[in-house]
This record gives C-alpha cells, structure tokens and sequence, in this order.
C-alpha cells in the first residue's frame, strides 16, 4: 500500500525524469500483479501510459512495451490494457500535454498502428475461442479507431475485420462480447466520416453492416434487447457516416436506400427505446434537406419519413389499460416529447397540412380504440403551430369537433385535445366566432383536477396570442385569478394563468388598467399581509415566494403602452404594493431564497414603471444597503444593476447611485477576499460585475473618476481566472466595456474626459491585466470563454497598440517554455508568430483565432 502511495505521489510532483522513471518501476512490477482484479490492471496500465505521454525522452514506447511483453501469452492481456488506454488518454484534459506534444504523439502512434493490429490479429489467432481475450482486443482496436490513426488501406483488407462481422453475424455470440464488437464497427464507422478520403475501408465496412440485417431479425425473434440495441446502434452509425453520399446520390453505390430501410424495420420493433436510438440521424437528414431545398430530392426521401412519422403514431400510444392522464415526468413521457421535437424538425419534407389532414380523416372516417386516437391527437398537436391558419376549412373544423368531445371519452384524450386546443390559438385569433366555445371547454378542464394544469397552459397560450379579442374577456380571467388556489394548479400552471391576464390587461384602455392591475394584485397583497400578521402573532415564519412569484410575472407583463408626458397607470398600485414587499423582505432578509424572489419581483416592478418608480428609489437603496452589510445576497448587486439602468442617466440619481455601489463594495470585497472567494461565490461575482458594468453604460465619468474603480479593476484581473461561464462572462464584458469607452469617439462632450481617464487606468493596470489574461486563457479556462477574452484584447489594442505589443511580449515571456517531461510546450518561432498574428489583427475574430491556436499549445 505504502509503495503504491509514495510511487502515485513520485510521478504526481514530476520533479525531475529519474524520480518519475523510479515510482513507475515500482508500479510496474505487473508479473507479479497479472492476475490481480481488472481494476488494478487498468490503473497500472493508465499510470504507464500517462508516463509515456508526459516523458519526451522515452521515443517509440509502443514499440518498447511490444518488445517487453510479446513473447509471455500471459502478459498479453497487460499489454494489450496499455495499448487500449494510450489511444485514450493522447486527449486527456487532466494531463495537458499540450498540442506541440500531442502532435509529436499522435504521428509516432500512427507510426506504429499497423504493428499494433498484427499484435491483435496475432492475439486473436493464437488465443482460439477466449471470450475475455477477443472483447479486450476489440476494445483496443476501438481505441485506435478512435484516435483516427489506423491506414483505412491496412485495415480494409484486415483479417480482423472479417472477424469483427463474424462475431456480429453468430447467433450464439455473447452480451458481452456482441457489444465489445458493436462499439468497435460504431467506432470504426465514426472514424471514416469523411468517406472518400477512406473509400476501400467504407466499402468493406458498408458491405459487412448490410449483411448483419439477418442477425437482426433472429435477435427480435430471440427478444435479446441488448442485441437489438447494439444492431440499432450500428445501423444508425452507417447511416450517420454515409450521411452526405446518401443525400448526394440517392439509390447509387454507398448512397444505397437500403441502410434508410434498416432503420425503419429498426423502427417498426415494438420497444420504443429502440426507435429513439436514430433520433439523431433522423434530425440530420432532416436538416440536409432543409438546407438544400431541392424538390426533386425532398421527394426521394419523403415516402421514408412518412413511414418514420406512421411507427412514430404507433409508438406514441399509451397502454390500453392506462389510467388517467399521459405522464410527462417518466421514461416515456421523455420519449414522447423527443417524438414532438423531431416531428416538428421533419413535418417540412411532408408537408404539414397534408399531414394533419390525413390525421385526422383517420379520426373521422374509422372509430379507433381510445389509445390510438390520443396519440394522433398527440401527433397533431405536434405540427398544428406549422399549419397555416389563413381560411383553412380543415383547422377550423378540427377546432370545432374538438370542443364538441364529451366527458365520457377517456381523461387521457381530453388531455390531450386540451394540449391540442393550446397549439391551435392562432386559428382562435383569426376566427373569433372560436372563442366563446373554446373559453367553454377550456373552463370545464380548469375544474376537472387532472386537466387543470393542461387547461390553464392552453388559456395562457391563447391569452398570448388573442390578446386582443380576449380584453372582453379580462373580467372572467380577473374571477380566475382571484380564486386561483380552488384550482388543483402546478405552480407553473398559476403562474402561467397570470401571465395571460396581465398580457390581455396591458391591452385595456389606459384608464381602466390602474383599476384592474389593483383588483389583479390585491389577492397576492392580501395574502402576504396576512403572512406578515401571522408571523407577528404566533412567531411562525411562512414562505412567501408563492405570492411574490405571481405579483413578479404579473408587473413583468403588463406592459401598456404609454404615451410621452401620461402618468404610468401602474404607477400608483406599485407604490401602495411597496410597503408590504419591504416589510416582507426585512422579515425574511436572513434567507437568500426568499430575499432572491423579493429582488426578482422588485426588478420587475422598477422595469414596469420605469421612471415612475422615482419614489421608491431613496427607501429601496437604504433598505438594499442596510442588509446587505449583515446578509450580502447577491440578489441585491443585481437589483442594483437594474437601477443604474433605469436611472443612471439622470444627472439628479447619479451620485446617489455612486454612493450605493460603494456601499455595497465594502461587504462584497471582503466576501471575495476571503480563501477561495471568488471561486465560492460565483454570483456575487457575476453580480458585481454585472452591476459595474451598468454604470460604466449609463454614466462612465462618474464610475471612473470615484475612488472604488481602482479596487473594481484589481478584483477584475483577480477574477479573470475564474472557472465559471457566467461570472467570468460579466468580469470580460465590464473590462471590455470599460475600455470601449475610452475607445468608442461617441462625439459627446465627456469623451476627451473618459479617454484620459482610461489611460490613467490602463497605465496603472494595463501589464498586469494582459498577463493574467494570458496566463488564464492557457492554464485556467475552458475554451468556449476565448471569444470574450479576445475582446478584451481587442479593445486594449485599439486603445493603445505600441503600449499593447510591449504588454503583450512581456506577458509571453512570462508563459513555461517546456513541460516537466521535457516536452516542448512553444517554441520561440510559436511565440513570435503569435505575438504577430494579434498585433497585426484588423478585426476582433482574428485575434479570437490566433489565441484558440496558440492556447492549444498548453492544453
């Protein structure tokens, strides 16, 4: 145990090679730990690969190790472990050998491939019938498919191949085995995607799937799922790979229709789990097309994707026996909604109305089984959004046989035909005579427990999208409203139902609106002053969020239209909501949840009046900052980033907005000074900087000339490295920001002002931010953050060049030239061009590309 652990913390330090090469001898010792469990076998095998990886010197180790181990039959079974995770760790994200050393890697492995597959193909011949030997050499093989370094011209006419389909093709060939063989066809297939680069491999590989259809058939008769699967898997893949040639020449050559055939008998098998499986195919055909748009070939592939859509109905069916409504939370309820998706993607290629027509002749014409017609529903409800509504017979009479079902069909169908109803609110707002027969239906659903949610979506949906005819209807939403919780709602479902009434609302004359938002939110006031008093009398604390929730969504939609110089009408009920809401938050300011929802329905409210909300400015900011001191919820940076929004323009609100973002300064630095601050407490730093950045927008003299920038720039730099997609987002998009403004000739009268005073800035922080930036983009953050630093960059650059280039070489001087293996991480040439490459930049995407490159070097 103890030579393990020292041996793992020896090879952990990488102090110098001789330590290395000493822990991994030890490790090494596998003649005596052969038969030890798998586990370990695989541990030893990731240490010597991992060693190799990292230890420049050690040249042809694949060739070293075959030496080694060749010649004991019992060593093999190691041999060929190492051999399959050298593929897989070459682009390990933990080791970082960076790319000068992957590259060196990957051409000394291809070096070597073809001695590898003769060691399998030896393995093979001489092991006889070992199960355990064939899965691992298959899994090796896999591996360095995956890598993409096997010769397609070696391996197409490679006795292992032909070993490959034979397994696939054996009726008596094991679980275990049958899937060690499939993962390694699906591994192949995937790496000959750029087929004509690989032809004599992808017609060896194409021809031996088609032969594998007989294997199928018996599997089903069988009911092996798991071969099933893995043959689905494989079809799927050729499909996948063949993909472009298929669509390129239909019916010739690799374009054969037959591996389309396959997947539909994959299709037509009983087990949904199996259709799912070439979803992703599916889409991508979809898609080709989409983007050729060429009649004469949409018609080729369209009889396929209505056979697709036919075994998609039928798996779309609930059980015959099932109770209730359909489940959207299960396994199937998943599938049936990937089903929705994909229908939606592939409708184009039939043709939508045809589609829903033909549809729903088969609910007309035949009286099918309870099942079937919910899942045609289902179908339906799927494509109806895509239908063109303008005087369309066959939609209006869908709608009006709909809203006729009676209350004896299955719960099931009327779920459904409710869903149906929500989708088809476009053809409601061009036929209004629908809207009193639909409001019925919908209401009679409301107060049936399990279509009450289903019910309250549809009302929503048709609210959004008949805002107008609905305003004769606000006073039967308002009495919904005001009785939500009879209903047996989900809380999206409330929500939702208040959502479409404050939609409808903001459509009422102006003068009504005050009135009506009052009775609208009188509920949710009440509800939370009875919560307040409750409190106060018997010390029981309640949640509060419910109601705030609502009273949030509610201010977030009623959005009236209000002339310049008209009092908003939301104004005056906002104010009288104000104490209430301020109470509540005091109440439960110890608890981020519920303060969070408080900020949230406060933001809403700010954003809904706009400047109206000048009254609450002074008592929100005092109340915000007092308990900020005590409980820094980040919630609050946020709320105060919505306010310089609003108000940050305003001469008279400036200073006072300064004095709020010092004052919450002080708690936040502290917070992110402490051990792993910044890297704890992401959405304060998000938050910080989201609100920094507001000022910097609406009023940059007055942030730039206050005393707290200087520390707001230095938290910055220190939170350039952080790990984390929003945080690091908003620190990238205030530097950025911030920069611009000295960059960006608006021609207003402060520019000269702003310029100098982002000089001031840059000549005090400008080297230590471009070498952190450096320093993060290569060791300490993912990929898809490069864009944002770019732009910081960018606009460094457009500030100052000359001064940007001296930053920028001193930066690179600072980066490690060479890994502790004495690999070469850059060389001077890779350092000098890149340097280049960014300083002669003309546009931002240029430099994005040249640090994607140069960062590669020490991944």
């Amino acid at each position: 145990m103890y030579a393990w652990e020292i041996s793992d913390q020896l090879l952990q330090l990488k102090q110098d090679v001789e330590s290395c090469y000493f822990a991994a001898q030890t490790m090494t010792h596998i003649q005596n730990l052969k038969d030890l469990s798998p586990i370990i076998v695989t541990q030893l095998a990731l240490a010597i690969a991992d060693l190799a990886l990292q230890m420049a010197s050690w040249k042809g180790c694949v060739h070293t190790l075959i030496e080694k181990y060749n010649n004991d039959i019992s060593s093999m079974p190691f041999l060929i472990e190492i051999l399959t995770v050298l593929p897989e760790e070459v682009h390990s994200r933990s080791l970082r050998i960076g790319a000068n050393r992957r590259t060196e890697i990957i051409e000394d492995l291809a070096y070597y491939s073809s001695t590898v597959v003769t060691l399998l193909t030896t393995c093979v011949e001489k092991t006889g019938n070992d199960e355990k030997m064939f899965i691992k050499v298959f899994r090796c093989l896999g591996s360095w498919f995956n890598l993409g370094v096997l010769d397609s011209n070696f391996m197409a006419s490679n006795q292992l191949l032909m070993v490959l389909f034979q397994v696939l093709q054996r009726d008596e060939t094991s679980t275990n085995l049958h899937e060690a063989a499939s993962d390694c066809v699906c591994s192949a297939l995937y790496a000959i995607e750029n087929v004509d680069t690989h032809m004599p491999l992808a017609l060896q590989l194409f021809q031996g799937v088609l032969t594998l259809e007989t294997a199928y058939h018996m599997a089903v008769a069988r009911e092996d799922l798991d071969k099933v699967l893995n043959y689905c898997r494989i079809f799927t893949e050729l499909c996948e790979t063949f993909l472009e040639t298929t669509v390129r020449s239909p019916g010739q050559g690799m374009g054969d229709l037959r591996t389309l055939e396959l997947l539909l008998i994959c299709a037509g098998h009983p087990q949904y789990e199996v259709v799912e499986i070439s979803f992703n195919f599916w889409y991508r055909l979809g898609e080709h097309l989409y983007k050729i748009n060429d009649a004469a070939l949409h018609s080729i592939f369209r009889p396929y994707i209505q056979r697709l859509l036919h075994c998609l109905a039928r798996h779309c069916q609930l059980d015959p026996d099932h109770e209730g409504i359909p489940e959207d939370t299960d396994d199937f309820g998943e599938f049936r909604m990937r089903v929705s998706d994909l229908v939606k993607d592939v409708i184009f290629l039939v043709g939508s109305m045809e589609c829903f027509s033909q549809l729903y002749s088969t609910l007309k014409e035949g009286s099918p089984s309870w099942e079937v017609t919910e899942a045609v529903l289902f179908i339906m409800a799927a494509i109806a959004k895509s239908v063109d509504p303008e005087n369309n017979p066959t939609l209006s009479e869908v709608l009006q046989q709909v809203v006729l079902l009676p209350e004896s069909v299955h719960i099931a169908v009327r779920y459904t035909s409710i869903e149906l109803v929500g989708e088809m609110s476009e053809v409601v707002d061009r036929n209004p005579r629908f809207l009193d027969p639909v409001l019925n239906y919908l209401m009679k659903g409301l107060r049936e427990k399990p279509l009450a949610s289903a019910a309250a979506k549809a009302i929503h949906n048709i609210c959004s999208v008949c805002r107008d005819h609905m305003a004769q209807h606000f006073h039967g939403l308002l009495e919904i409203a005001r009785s939500l919780d009879t209903f047996a709602l989900s809380t999206e479902a409330a929500v939702g139902l208040l959502k479409g009434t404050a939609l409808v609302l903001a459509r009422l004359p102006l003068e009504k609106i005050a009135e009506c938002l009052s009775d609208l939110c009188a509920v949710q006031v009440l509800a939370l002053k009875k919560l307040l008093t409750d409190e106060s009398t018997n010390g029981k604390s309640a949640d509060p969020t419910v109601w705030l929730d609502r009273l949030a969504v509610i201010f977030r939609h009623t959005n009236p239209i209000v002339e310049n110089g008209q009092t908003h009408p939301c104004q005056k009920v906002i104010q009288e909501i104000w104490p209430v809401l301020s109470e509540t938050l005091n109440t439960h300011q110890a608890d981020n949840r519920i303060v969070e929802r408080c900020c949230r329905c406060l933001r809403f409210a700010v954003r809904c009046v706009g400047k109206g909300s000048a009254s609450l400015l002074q008592p929100l900011v005092t109340q915000m900052v007092s308990v900020y001191q005590v409980y820094p919820h980040s919630c609050f940076l946020y709320l105060g980033s919505i306010l310089v929004d609003e108000y940050g323009m305003e001469e008279g609100c400036r200073q006072g907005l300064l004095d709020m973002l010092q004052a919450l300064c002080m708690p936040t630095f502290q917070l992110l000074e402490q051990q792993n601050g910044l890297r704890n407490h992401p959405d304060t730093v998000d938050d910080l900087f989201r609100l920094a950045t507001r000022f910097v927008q609406r009023s940059p003299v007055t942030l730039l000339s206050s005393s707290v920038i200087i520390h707001i720039i230095q938290c910055a730099i220190a939170a350039a490295s952080l790990d984390h997609r929003d945080a690091n987002c908003s620190v990238m998009k205030f530097v950025r920001d911030l920069i611009h403004t000295g960059v960006a000739n608006d021609h207003e009268e402060d520019f000269e002002v702003r310029k100098q005073l982002i000089g001031q800035a840059m000549e005090q922080h400008g080297q230590q931010l471009v070498t952190q930036l450096m320093h993060s983009c290569c060791f300490c953050l993912p990929p898809y953050t490069l864009p944002d630093v770019a732009e910081v960059l960018w606009e460094v650059m457009l500030f100052d060049r000359p001064t940007f280039c001296r930053w920028l070489e001193n930066a690179l001087k600072g980066l490690p030239k060479e890994t502790t293996g004495g690999a070469v991480t850059v060389t001077h040439k890779q350092l000098t061009d890149f340097h280049k490459q960014v300083t002669s930049a003309e546009e931002c995407k240029q430099v994005c590309w040249a640090i994607r490159e140069f960062t590669r070097l020490f991944r």
